[in-house]
């Protein structure tokens, strides 16, 4: 572990599912408590999941009503108390249509089966099997080039092949450069984004434009995918329950999510903006 933080963050940066909630995807009472201390205290708190933008309703009211998401592994930023898009780095369908077509050509087409998550919702194909509800009257048709809107944030993969350990490094192999494959730990999903687009590259572009240097910021992740985030930040928490490459990675760990171990962070980032108030209203007494 590094040394004791001695001053707060001003951005608190945290995976959701894994990390932030807890293993039945609930919001424990002392981390939604710590949410609203650190909004009240000036430290920004903002989500980074591979969720798509319409898993995020249940959490707008723990984020003070005016939080913000990066969602679908960094392709969207929302405004998560209206569901608004603030920004977004989607695949337009050209890149789609081509990805689609390499690993058809790659796998064979009867083996491939596609969806996408998109600011419109949900769309598949009709041999995609979802393991979540599809929202009804979501699109459904043969093949994904048929039911794609201007932008993609995320095309979602399964396949009925015979496959290696790791169903990531499969798709990055047929992929190449031609998009990014992330790991967010689903069994047998594969979660694809336009080139460049992570965690890690949202996050930055978002902090740069508030004036916030990543020493000041923190973030925290249990997945192959927060590693891009988890490197970038200038401090990193990987709660207990994080993949070994994870746990490697960050400079810091904290209890699982089963523990609140989010929430012990969010304390100590809490603890700290305290004491920096407490100094300057001492200060200020002096002069």
């Amino acid at each position: 572990m590094t040394p004791e933080p001695s001053r707060p963050p001003r951005l608190v940066a945290s995976d959701l599912d894994g990390t932030l909630l807890r293993p039945d995807g609930a919001l424990a009472p002392r981390t939604a408590a710590a949410l609203v201390r650190a909004a009240e205290l000036d430290i920004d708190v903002v989500f980074v999941t591979a969720r798509p933008p319409r898993w995020l309703v249940d959490l707008a009211p723990h984020v003070a009503g005016h939080g913000v998401a990066i969602c679908a592994n960094g392709a969207a930023v929302i405004d998560v108390a209206t569901g608004a898009v603030i920004s977004e780095h989607g695949m337009p369908p050209e890149l789609v249509t081509q990805v689609a077509r390499q690993l058809r050509e790659a796998w064979g087409a009867e083996h491939v089966h596609l969806a996408v998550e998109s600011a419109d919702g949900f769309a598949a194909e009709s041999a995609f099997r979802s393991e979540h509800p599809v929202p009804p009257g979501s699109a459904v048709a043969d093949r994904i080039e048929d039911v794609l809107t201007a932008s993609t944030f995320k095309l979602l993969v399964k396949t009925s092949r015979p496959g290696g350990p790791s169903f990531a490094l499969d798709l990055a192999g047929v992929l190449g450069d031609a998009a990014l494959v992330s790991d967010s730990g689903a069994v047998g999903l594969g979660e694809i984004s336009g080139p460049g687009v992570t965690k890690a590259a949202t996050l930055a572009r978002w902090a740069e434009a508030r004036g916030i240097a990543r020493e000041d910021v923190w973030a925290l992740g249990d997945a192959p995918n927060d590693l891009p985030m988890l490197t970038w930040a200038g401090r990193s928490f990987a709660v207990a329950n994080a993949y070994p490459e994870v746990l490697a990675a960050a400079t810091d760990r904290c209890a699982s999510n089963a523990d609140d171990g989010a929430a012990d962070v969010l304390e100590l980032a809490v603890s700290l903006a305290v004491a920096r108030e407490d100094r300057r209203e001492r200060r200020s007494t002096l002069t």
